[in-house]
Order: structure tokens, then sequence, then C-alpha cells
């Protein structure tokens, strides 16, 4: 008589794939929009797990939509040609030639490595940016800093650092629609003609809230937030974000972060996610099993 002892290592895929059923059918036909950036993209191995859920995630019937940073690439950029960058409150000052560094590094080499990635895991991805179709309008940041000896507020001008400000989903939905993945660089084009450089993570909000997207994950270098003794939150909700910013438990970077997510949450995106990018196929985790893998914030 012969064994037909089911191997664990496959009962547990297929025990996986069921779990995952009741999530695939709630998201067929949605749209994610993904920002990818942080460590993930200066690693080979998590950026082809990262194309693989990406592709997966197309496979079976939702539209992801991926938005791009390159903050550190642009920075080395600027070094090898020998430009200077001046910072205030954490913003890099953007002069015309930076503006225009940035675009190269942005929209030409990482977006199209990128674009690589996904159509060598079986993807067709195109790449743009927001000037491509009308795609991204932007308006020129404005930022007041304070002087710390006068407590006198001042303006600081940035150059060409903007924010979207109109966004025409058209593009997207023709790309998406037509069976490929759209991988989209931070740029935009300013009514004056501009080219204006968008920090990745307000410009995936932004468009996650044109699609009214089903998801919108950040992808980042830390877990999600975390409480005051360091462990995960999993679940919150604005009044709750407010919270933890007065006590302190929000500070720094992660304060524009779940402000984006906030903001995309009250624009009409279902939920918003701080993922840790280093943790392979975090995106899959998060998305199609009962425990999820970082911070979830919804209305």
């Amino acid at each position: 008589m012969t064994d037909h002892a089911i191997d664990p290592a496959s009962l547990a895929k297929a025990e996986t794939l069921t779990e995952a059923l009741p999530y695939l059918q709630r998201y067929a036909g949605k749209t994610f929009v993904v920002k990818y950036g942080g460590h993930a993209m200066g690693d080979a191995g998590l950026a082809r797990d990262f194309a693989e859920d990406i592709v997966l995630l197309k496979a079976v019937g939702i539209n992801p939509v991926v938005v791009h940073g390159g903050g550190p690439q642009i920075g080395a950029m600027l070094k090898k040609v020998g430009v200077e960058s001046e910072f205030i409150d954490g913003l890099r000052v953007t002069t015309k030639e930076t503006a225009e560094i940035a675009e190269m590094v942005l929209s030409g080499a990482i977006n199209k490595e990128l674009v690589g990635w996904i159509n060598q895991a079986g993807g067709r991805a195109v790449g743009i940016s927001g000037k491509d179709g009308g795609f991204v309008h932007a308006v020129k940041v404005e930022r007041t800093t304070k002087d710390p000896d006068s407590n006198i507020e001042r303006v600081v001008d940035l150059g060409f650092v903007g924010e979207p400000d109109r966004v025409d989903r058209t593009i997207i939905d023709t790309i998406s629609g037509a069976g490929m993945i759209p991988v989209i660089a931070p740029i935009g084009i300013g009514d004056d003609g501009h080219t204006y450089n968008i920090n990745a993570d307000t410009m995936a909000g932004a468009v996650a809230s044109a699609l009214g997207a089903a998801r919108l994950f950040l992808l980042t270098d830390v877990a999600g937030v975390l409480d005051k003794s360091k462990q995960l939150l999993t679940d919150l909700d604005p009044a709750a974000v407010e919270e933890l910013k007065t006590d302190g438990t929000i500070i720094g970077g992660m304060i524009p972060k779940i402000d984006t997510c906030v903001h995309a949450v009250e624009s009409g995106v279902d939920a918003a996610v701080i993922l840790d990018g280093r943790v392979p196929h975090a995106i899959l985790i998060e998305m199609f099993t009962k425990k999820g893998a970082g911070t979830l914030v919804h209305k």
C-alpha cells in the first residue's frame, strides 16, 4: 500500500491560500497605492520581493499603483556632481539645478529600475511622473520657521519643492485598465510651467485620494507606530492619532507619515498602513493574513 502522507509544507501553503481567500474576494477590482522607499529600495533581494508582491496583486485582480521616493539617491548624485545641498527643518532647498538633477534621478534611474524589476517578475509596468498626461499639477510649498532667539516666524523659500494641487486620474485609469502597473516618480508641473519635486509620501497620499483607493501603503524603515513601551500599535483612527501626537508618543519623522495617512482616510481612502519595507513580502502579510504587519489608520 502506497503511503499518501501529505507534506506539512504543502499543507501550510494550502492553508495560507485558504486564509487569504476572503481578502482576495473583498479586494478584487480595488486599487492599492503603494509608496516604495527607504531601505527596501537599496536591497536587491527586497526589491525582487516587492516586485513579486506587486505582480501578485495584479494577478489576483487588484490594481496596484506604485509611487517611489529617492532622497538618498538624489543626495548621492548631487554629491557626485559637486552640488551642495542646504536643508531647512529637514527639507532640501531645491534650486533649479537641483530640481533638474532630482528629476533625472527620480524619473530616469530609479523609475526605470523599478519598472525593470516588476517586468522581470512577470508584470507589465509603465513608468511615468506627474508631468505625463497632465497627471499631477503642483504648487510651491510654503513653509515658515521660528527664529530660536526672537521667536519670530519667517517664511522659508525652499525653491522648487511642491505639493500636489490637482490630480487627473485619467492616465492611471488608462494604464491600469490596459492590464499594466503604473510606477510614478514624485515630480509635478506647476501652472507656471516649472518642474516641482514632491515628497513621495505626500504624492502617494494625493494619488490614493484621487483614485479612491482601498489601501494606501507607506513602506518605511520602521515597524510602524510604536507606543511608549516600543510595542507596535496596529489599529488607529484620527482621534487616537491626535492623542498620540499630543502626549509625545508620535514624534519626529513619523508625524508627516501619520498625517499623510490621516489626510488620506479623511479624503476617501478606506484605510492607510505604515509598513516596514525591510520585512520580505510585508504587503502580502498585511493584506492576506489575520495578524497583519504594520499600523493601520482608518476612520
